[in-house]
């Protein structure tokens, strides 16, 4: 196995490893590079400090506001030379008296360079962020 290629193999495993239990503890930064581009449907920035940042608010919001928050990672796989993908699902409670209940899917589109570092990470949510704010909301009785 080449180089490049036993890079993406630790990067798979490293993720598989990771995601989760992001919630609960840090993730490993090794497979990143410095200038790495991230972007969701609420957050766009660029360098590894501030994605660093987003994971620690993940983890410090998610203790906060949610008595059981999960990421439920189905699947991590390469799916073309320079592309990882990685198929997830967030669900958890909210700390409210109606015990509001959050579920949402998506995907992490995690592009490499030459070197087989993480250079970029998208998420795709299956929903618009006011859709899934609205899950917090109290249902009413029908």
């Amino acid at each position: 196995m080449d180089e490049y290629q036993s890079q993406v193999v630790k990067a798979i495993a490293t993720l598989k490893e990771d995601l989760p239990t992001l919630f609960k503890k840090d993730i490993s930064y090794d497979i990143y590079r410095k200038d790495i581009f991230f972007k969701d449907p609420v957050n766009q920035f660029k360098w590894k400090f501030n994605y660093r940042i987003i994971f620690w608010t993940l983890r410090f919001h998610g203790q906060l506001f949610f008595t059981q928050l999960y990421f439920d990672l189905h699947d991590v796989e390469q799916v073309a030379p320079d592309m990882i993908l990685a198929n997830w699902t967030v669900r958890g409670t909210l700390r409210l008296p109606w015990k509001a209940d959050l579920f949402f899917n998506g995907y992490s589109n995690y592009k490499l360079d030459e070197t087989g570092l993480i250079y970029e990470h998208i998420d795709t949510w299956d929903r618009e962020p006011k859709a899934i704010l609205k899950q917090f909301l109290p249902q009413s009785e029908t």
